[in-house]
């Protein structure tokens, strides 16, 4: 009886199931009047043709100063259709949200439609959403700690296989972060095939505690670990009537103790102040034409006042932050050097200025077709390099610090005399530097304050070039008695967005000297604040290594903080 009962059973639970199966969930692109497919083609084809259309009708209209405001009929026409194939468009993304909307509700009704005596299949439904998901992965028999070990061990294998690979060369290591979708991983990966490539260990090169995901595609390629440079802090430095602590990153002993002695002289004397002389970046293309009188052609074309405001619009689409200045113009023979200087908001700028150049250099070639583009960049900008047009015209922002120092504290914190820092600065950082031919160097340490602010703070270390050329000037004041200093820094290359200033340290000491970020409600002014702290810091680090010089000090110094007593051979 019982044999014959089972399978009568056996039907009742087959009955069962069919009914409680769910029905096909509706579909929201049924609503559509063609096979999906061929509808999203009909609608993107549209919108680009269309879109094409109407960016090459307004750039005639631009070149040839017709307003933009006036349409015509078929004009008119791309505009609705732009406008209708990016409404279907937008739509389309949320299908995929309508239809998992869809599904849901279909699947919640289904369960609302089951006999209310099935309570026996709702508790183990309940019971099986409730369980932990280690435990809903693998069977009973088996606990969490044992998949996890298993789960190790295979990634291990696996790393083992990938590591082979990369010193095999079968792999490339470059592709590793794309291949994993782990860059921590993939940078513990890399490393380990280099050691064994190179069969040098690098045990002393940091690894963990650091965001490998925040450098990818922005600061830094191939990554293996990160080297490690103490910040110290020199302050405060009071600068426009605020206070700043000053983070540097060094390894040189006595810089951050020098500087914060000249901070402790500043601050003791009432402060510095500074100005924001000039604030643009520049990126300068090269370009070449068939004769020398066709490059003139277009340098009096740039330099036109008339066609400044139609450069100026194309230039400025490559960023609500970007506002072209100036065009400068340069020719060698058949080839124009063109230097484009634009303020950058809160950015150093570099790739926004180069993609504004871009837009511009595209809509010369219209006119000028015989125009051969050469590079993006001519030198005449100039980068990263001591350049004359830098020194003169200025890059990035322009500077100027000073402060008035009492004698009373020049005897007791610089422990030396006005007249004896007045001659040493003549003689070394003005005549010394002219008999050594410097550009821009007419300074004692300049670039050591600037470097170590650099590398604090996320900027490009390759820019303390230009970034370091100061003057550095001294004079007796108030009848001789007190001493009038001032750096002029004609290109300090900054910002607080971007780069490296998003990276968690660097990002602290943009924070401690608050101008973390971008400034809201006035675009550019945290950068030009991280500029004025440069200066101030240089006009710092300038009082107080001169004076160490006057006393005669600097050699005391540095045999006392500057060597390490630790035998090297045995690290």
């Amino acid at each position: 009886m019982e044999a014959q009962r089972r399978p009568t059973a056996g039907k009742g639970q087959q009955q069962q199931q069919q009914q409680q199966r769910p029905t096909k969930a509706t579909q929201a692109s049924d609503a559509l009047p063609f096979p999906l497919y061929l509808t999203n083609g009909i609608f993107f084809t549209l919108f680009f043709s269309v879109a094409y259309f109407l960016l090459t009708r307004w750039r005639e209209k631009i070149r040839t100063s017709t307003p933009l405001h006036v349409v015509t009929l078929s004009e008119m026409a791309a505009i609705m259709s732009l406008i209708a194939s990016f409404i279907y468009l937008l739509g389309f993304f949320g299908i995929d949200f309508v239809q998992s909307f869809i599904t849901t509700r279909g699947s919640t009704d289904a369960w609302d439609e089951e006999d209310d005596d099935d309570q026996d299949a709702r508790n183990r439904h309940a019971s099986y959403i409730r369980r932990p998901p280690c435990a809903a992965a693998i069977p009973d028999s088996l606990d969490c700690p044992s998949s996890m070990t298993m789960t190790m061990t295979a990634t291990a294998d696996e790393d083992e296989e990938i590591i082979k690979a990369v010193v095999d060369g079968t792999t490339p290591s470059y592709s590793l972060e794309t291949r994993l979708g782990n860059c921590k991983r993939a940078a513990g990966i890399r490393r380990e095939a280099l050691q064994r490539t190179t069969g040098k260990a690098l045990d002393g090169l940091g690894f963990e505690g650091f965001d490998y995901d925040s450098i990818l595609g922005q600061c830094c390629e191939m990554p293996v670990g990160f080297v490690q440079i103490p910040v110290g802090i020199a302050g405060p430095l009071l600068l426009d009537g605020r206070e700043f602590l000053v983070p540097m990153a060094t390894t040189e002993g006595c810089l951050v103790a020098s500087t914060n002695r000249g901070c402790k002289a500043i601050h003791a004397s009432g402060g510095a102040t500074s100005v924001i002389l000039k604030d643009g970046m520049t990126r300068a293309p090269v370009v070449r034409f068939g004769s020398a009188k066709r490059a003139a052609h277009l340098k009096f074309f740039m330099e036109d006042p008339e066609n400044f405001e139609t450069l100026s619009v194309l230039f400025n689409r490559s960023s609500r932050f970007a506002r072209l200045q100036r065009i400068q113009c340069a020719i060698a023979g058949k080839n124009l050097y063109m230097r484009f200087s634009c303020s950058t908001g809160d950015a150093m700028g570099m790739n926004m200025v180069s993609k504004g150049v871009q837009n511009v250099l595209d809509f010369l070639q219209t006119d000028f077709p015989d125009m051969d583009v050469i590079g993006i960049s001519g030198n005449f900008c100039s980068d990263k390099k001591p350049a004359a047009v830098n020194w003169i015209e200025g890059r990035g922002k322009s500077v100027v610090c000073e402060a008035v120092i009492n004698e009373e504290v020049v005897k007791k914190v610089l422990k030396t005399t006005v007249p004896a820092l007045v001659e040493l600065n003549v003689l070394k950082n003005l005549t010394g530097s002219a008999m050594a031919g410097a550009l821009g160097g007419f300074n004692a340490h300049a670039s050591n304050i600037v470097s170590a602010l650099y590398i604090a703070t996320g900027q490009d270390p390759a820019q303390n070039v230009e970034s370091s050329h100061c003057i550095t000037m001294m004079e007796a004041v108030n009848d001789g008695k007190d001493l009038h200093i001032s750096v002029s820094m004609p290109s300090i290359e900054v910002g607080t967005v971007g780069g490296g200033t998003q990276l968690a340290s660097q990002s602290a000491c943009l924070n401690l000297l608050g101008v973390k970020g971008a400034c809201k409600d006035s675009p550019g002014f945290n950068s030009r604040v991280l500029a004025s702290v440069v200066a101030g810091a240089v006009l710092a680090g300038e009082l107080s290594l001169m004076s160490a010089l006057a006393a005669g000090q600097l050699v005391r110094s540095h045999m006392k903080y500057n060597r390490s007593s630790k035998d090297v051979s045995k690290v």
